[in-house]
């Protein structure tokens, strides 16, 4: 069985174990918790957080992961937009977890990485507080709706990257999976996701070091899932981030 079937297989298990206790909303299943997860755990994306990967078994199954990633160069980023992924964070999915439940999907992200998650009156979906800790600072953030970019989710494999490496071949369907899939989105502090903007690993990291061996573990196993290659750099780094 190769590392490809592993991740899966994996996938499923946690998939089915989220969709079998979830209601209407993310939240439902988790505004009570928010213990990050390792990845390696997590390979459905449906647990919160980002939890370091440490140990020495831990950190030679992420370099497998990793060296299963394919290399060539980034194309150019011709055609490129945002709204080739689909409208920002709409409930239109088909094939990830949370897809079609009612919620936007920032607000499954939301619900899944919170804690004290409060909604708006009267809806199951709509996230106007919540405490996060952030995994790419550290920072626990007390985050209102009125202040809503204090706290931006994130695409680990950004969309603009994804486009430069392939997904502009992708038919509609698969990129709109990919914008929405939860294995590729963290809330994070705004801050740090504007300055990572669409860089690959080689370029940024998470200024939290003892967090980046489970990022770019992340970015792995998103970008096996959808077969985007990505460039020598950066798995170079990838690689350097799990000794």
């Amino acid at each position: 069985m190769t590392t490809k079937d592993v991740v899966a297989l994996l996938a499923g298990a946690v998939i089915l174990a989220a969709l079998a206790g979830k209601g209407t909303g993310a939240g439902e299943a988790a505004a009570g918790h928010a213990t990050a997860a390792s990845p390696l755990g997590n390979a459905g994306g449906t647990l919160p957080g980002l939890a370091p990967v440490t140990g020495r078994a831990d950190r030679a199954a992420a370099r497998a992961l990793i060296q299963d990633l394919r290399v060539r160069g980034r194309g150019p980023s011709t055609g490129y937009a945002r709204t080739r992924y689909g409208d920002n964070w709409a409930d239109t999915a088909t094939g990830v977890p949370y897809a079609r439940n009612g919620c936007r999907t920032r607000d499954d992200l939301l619900a899944r990485d919170g804690q004290d998650v409060v909604y708006r009156e009267g809806s199951p979906c709509v996230v106007v507080a919540m405490r996060l800790t952030d995994p790419y600072t550290g920072r626990t953030i007390d985050w209102r709706k009125s202040d809503a970019d204090e706290v931006q989710v994130d695409h680990v494999v950004p969309l603009a990257y994804a486009w430069r490496m392939g997904s502009a071949r992708w038919p509609t369907s698969k990129r709109l999976d990919f914008a929405n899939d939860p294995l590729n989105l963290l809330p994070v502090d705004g801050a740090a996701n504007e300055q990572k903007d669409a860089s690959g690993p080689a370029s940024w990291l998470p200024p939290q070091r003892r967090v980046r061996c489970a990022y770019v573990t992340r970015f792995a196993q998103v970008a096996l899932k959808y077969d985007i290659p990505v460039t020598g750099p950066d798995k170079d780094a990838m690689l350097t981030q799990c000794r």
